[in-house]
């Protein structure tokens, strides 16, 4: 399985947790296509967040979990994301200006091609049947079961909450290149619009009550689940958190932090109990 899909124990709440880039997996059958050393895959991935979050099921959620590596595919990205120097043969829709050319020039979209320290990971160009064959096997099926339980969880209580976590490095880059410390979370609601306000409060204050830094949608304003879901007036709501590694690991080593981990830990779990008790008709009124 390239996933692991928790079913809540005993009754479900309308919460699915779903942690899309904690995969380190590289399949035996892809490996003569990538060039990466288990160091590279543990770097780019959001490491231990499905640890953070591996207790949701107990109170009611939903936990859904890549187990393969984002080097395989990026479940956050969609499946046109993708340029003509990492899949030639692939014929894709006009761009917005008129063109037919390829918009997407990144080197990470839906496939990698390069790290995010921009070495090259994919050996050469996949073949269109090659794209294919990965989008089947490793892409498609999760959010076939994302769909599904979300689906599910609405037609049960009209409406549901997707968060999406992940993580990021403390330091990113400001407009000028220089290096800056990002806050400690940051929630990806694309200008506060994917979720029900009373909801991003929620998170909000959850973490500032904790002492974090909270800043929205910097430099993270949610990838393309949160796009795709976060659909309000239909009673889907989805938010994305990046949380700083900082809080939980140590970004050189890359090992866990232990007292990090178990309060990051009690944190996210409380988060899920606050996001699970949601009741629509007292707090997602209009």
């Amino acid at each position: 399985m390239t996933f692991r899909l928790v079913l809540p124990r005993g009754r479900p709440a309308p919460l699915v947790v779903e942690v899309p880039h904690a995969g380190l997996k590289i399949p035996e059958s892809l490996q003569g296509e990538l060039d990466c050393e288990p160091r590279d895959v543990l770097r780019d991935a959001d490491a231990y967040v499905d640890e953070l979050f591996s207790n949701a099921h107990e109170v009611g959620a939903t936990l859904l979990a890549a187990e393969c590596s984002r080097y395989v595919v990026d479940l956050n990205r969609d499946e046109d994301d993708v340029d003509a120097l990492t899949v030639p043969d692939r014929v894709t829709s006009p761009c917005r200006h008129g063109s037919t050319a390829l918009c997407n020039h990144s080197p990470r979209g839906v496939i990698w091609r390069e790290s995010t320290e921009g070495r090259k990971v994919l050996r050469a160009p996949l073949s269109l049947a090659a794209f294919e064959a990965r989008l089947d096997r490793f892409y498609r099926p999760y959010h076939r079961a994302l769909a599904q339980r979300l689906d599910e969880l609405r037609g049960i209580f009209g409406f549901v909450i997707l968060l999406s976590a992940h993580s990021m490095p403390a330091y990113g880059r400001g407009p000028d290149g220089t290096r800056v410390r990002r806050a400690d979370v940051v929630p990806g609601t694309r200008g506060q619009s994917t979720a029900h306000p009373s909801l991003i409060a929620m998170l909000d204050a959850h973490f500032r009550n904790a002492g974090l830094s909270v800043r929205h949608d910097d430099p993270y304003r949610g990838g393309a689940t949160t796009a795709r879901w976060g659909r309000v007036r239909d009673g889907y709501h989805g938010m994305q958190i990046e949380l700083s590694r900082a809080l939980y690991m140590d970004e050189g080593s890359l090992h866990r932090k232990r007292d990090g981990m178990q309060w990051l830990s009690r944190l996210c779990h409380e988060l899920v109990l606050e996001l699970a008790a949601v009741d629509a008709r007292d707090q997602l009124a209009p």
